[in-house]
């Protein structure tokens, strides 16, 4: 039996998927966004560790809430860092009816073994994924999570290629992704993908720095606003297709 290094959970989840979710946030994470909203997760700490069914049982409570397109979604830190878990996890929720979705940066994604072989599996069991794109531009994506992102986008070509269901979030961050170079760029990436159902733009907040302030960890976007309505619909204009230029 596998265990699952469990952050958290959340029961009547809204934005994570379609429909009502029971949502499992996972421990681990090697991203380190600057504006990211859960540095509690990043560390793969085991004080809480719990089984597939165990997840699963206690997620069946709220099961008649989902409605014909809720289920469970799976959160972090970063899903993928877990995958022996989440293909188990996975497996029972089908077996059970439930529909699967798996939030995620993809920054374990490799198509090297034993990795690779492991998330053709677990796309078997998989419904739906919700993937970051954090940066287009490689250089501006280290700076901004401290990892490269060519790995991230070809398990979206991956993705793409098997047509899993995808949406796409971008956070939208002023004086980094808010340039409207790099939204074009991110367009011209996502137009060589047919498989994506959604794309959302998510506007940066700082709700999440009392957490960073309480690890001892220097918040270094704490100058930076929200962005305004009109340029979160300007990003999503283009996004998703509605401007052109």
């Amino acid at each position: 039996m596998v265990y699952g290094a469990i952050h958290s959970t959340e029961s009547f989840g809204s934005v994570d998927g379609p429909g009502v979710r029971f949502i499992i946030f996972l421990k681990g994470c090697a991203m380190r966004c600057r504006y990211c909203h859960n540095p509690d997760t990043w560390e793969m700490k085991t004080d809480c560790m719990q089984s597939a069914d165990e997840l699963l049982d206690k997620a069946m409570r709220y099961q008649s809430y989902w409605g014909k397109d809720g289920g469970i979604t799976v959160s972090g830190g970063e899903p993928l860092l877990q995958i022996d878990f989440l293909i188990e996890l996975f497996k029972k929720a089908k077996q059970r009816g439930v529909h699967t979705t798996i939030d995620t940066s993809g920054q374990p994604f490799t198509r090297k073994e034993p990795f690779f072989s492991k998330f053709q599996e677990l796309m078997q069991y998989t419904d739906l994924l919700l993937v970051d794109i954090k940066h287009i531009d490689p250089v501006e994506h280290q700076k901004l999570t401290a990892q490269p992102n060519e790995n991230i986008l070809d398990m979206l070509q991956y993705l793409n290629d098997i047509q899993k269901p995808i949406w796409i979030r971008h956070v939208l961050v002023p004086g980094i992704t808010d340039n409207d170079t790099y939204l074009h760029q991110t367009r011209a990436f996502l137009e060589t993908l047919s498989n994506i159902e959604k794309i959302d733009v998510l506007p940066y907040h700082a709700l999440g720095t009392y957490k960073w302030e309480q690890l001892g960890i220097p918040y270094t976007l704490t100058e930076t606003p929200s962005p305004s309505k009109e340029r979160v619909q300007n990003a999503m204009d283009i996004l998703n297709g509605i401007c052109k230029s």
